[in-house]
């Protein structure tokens, strides 16, 4: 049975008033008064009653966070979970809860939005995958929620915004696999309707331009294993394939390193690898991958409290910069090999559905 209000006062031999002041932080109590009540409601196990409280307050207590993906997808991609671990962390010390959807269909995400605004069922929203004009800045706007954007959006945003500079971690995987001696340097990106993509491939093309480095060598994909196969098997087809790719995250690289290794390719010996994520799984690959730590536990945890500010009102609107991701070497990326490498066939990957991809890139790791 729950604890109440009425057992703290009486186990703390005060009256009802007293405790409801002193566990919303109201004047009006002594502090000896204060510290005892709280002690007696931490040792009895007393948490809020947050419907009771968001009816007192107009305010739901709950932030919002719509991911647009597959069910199927999103549990393979390591971002999120540390995110939303990272954002549950925020909001668990100011008594919030959070309301994520995934939406896996068109037309789905505006209709999550919409739910979430009528009735007042969340006093914000966390934005991701901020896509190149994107439409739900205006949508958001309009519905009159408050919202973090992961990344400061190309279009006009009346919204504040946690950003990390994409550029710093994929500049220094180029410039490392250049001082190994790669001139031949590929980019696996994600979907160029998002701006992480975009700005992860510019970095790359920008880094390859410094150095007086060909920039043609790119193969667009999803951010999904899958897609991270198909886009190495392109890449390794090419007569001029490259020697070394920087993928735009972990899970492409991975899947592309089974399929080069599953091709009978030396990885680093015939081609090095770079990911971005720095996810869990990839110090323990074999080879170990060569990555980028981003920290997207810290992400989640700060979007959340900008977030609460906004509601609160003590946000000052300013975006905020995540510390610049670093390059982490592992054994994926070395010199580049002194012996001619040739072509890989093209082969039926190029063809595969998604969920054959899926079932190829397995095969390919226990083949190693």
């Amino acid at each position: 049975m729950a604890v109440t209000i009425s057992d703290v006062a009486s186990a703390a031999g005060v009256s009802r008033g007293a405790v409801s002041l002193a566990l919303n932080g109201h004047a009006g109590v002594g502090d000896q008064t204060r510290q005892r009540i709280l002690e007696t409601a931490k040792a009895l196990g007393w948490t809020p009653n947050l419907r009771a409280k968001s009816l007192r307050s107009a305010k739901a207590y709950a932030v919002g966070l719509v991911i647009a993906r597959e069910a199927k997808l999103l549990g393979s991609d390591p971002f999120f979970p540390s995110f939303i671990a990272g954002v549950e962390v925020t909001l668990e010390k100011h008594d919030y809860t959070l309301v994520l959807t995934v939406a896996t269909e068109p037309g789905a995400e505006e209709r999550s939005y919409r739910r979430l605004a009528d009735g007042g069922r969340v006093d914000g929203v966390i934005l991701s995958d901020v896509r190149h004009d994107d439409s739900r800045i205006a949508l958001l706007r309009g519905l009159g929620l408050p919202a973090v954007t992961l990344n400061r959006p190309d279009t006009p945003s009346p919204f504040p915004a946690v950003c990390m500079d994409d550029a710093v971690g994929i500049t220094a995987a180029v410039e490392h696999l250049i001082s190994l001696g790669h001139t031949r340097i590929g980019h696996v990106g994600g979907e160029q309707v998002y701006l992480h993509g975009r700005s992860r491939r510019r970095a790359w093309q920008s880094a390859l331009t410094a150095a007086g480095l060909g920039t043609d060598l790119f193969a667009e994909a999803d951010f999904t294993a899958p897609g991270g196969v198909a886009a190495t098997a392109r890449l390794l087809a090419r007569k001029d394939r490259p020697t070394a790719i920087v993928y735009a995250n972990d899970l492409m690289a991975t899947a592309g390193q089974s399929y080069a290794q599953a091709h009978g390719m030396n990885v680093p010996g015939d081609l090095s690898i770079t990911g971005y994520d720095n996810a869990q799984f990839a110090r323990y690959l074999n080879p170990p991958l060569t990555t980028i730590a981003a920290d997207p536990l810290a992400w989640g945890r700060l979007a959340a409290a900008m977030l609460l500010g906004q509601v609160s009102g003590t946000h000052d609107g300013g975006d905020l910069i995540l510390g610049p991701p670093r390059l982490v070497v592992r054994s994926s990326t070395g010199e580049v090999p002194k012996h001619a490498v040739p072509a890989v066939a093209v082969d039926r990957y190029e063809d595969l559905s998604t969920a054959e991809l899926s079932q190829e890139s397995i095969h390919c790791q226990e083949k190693q």
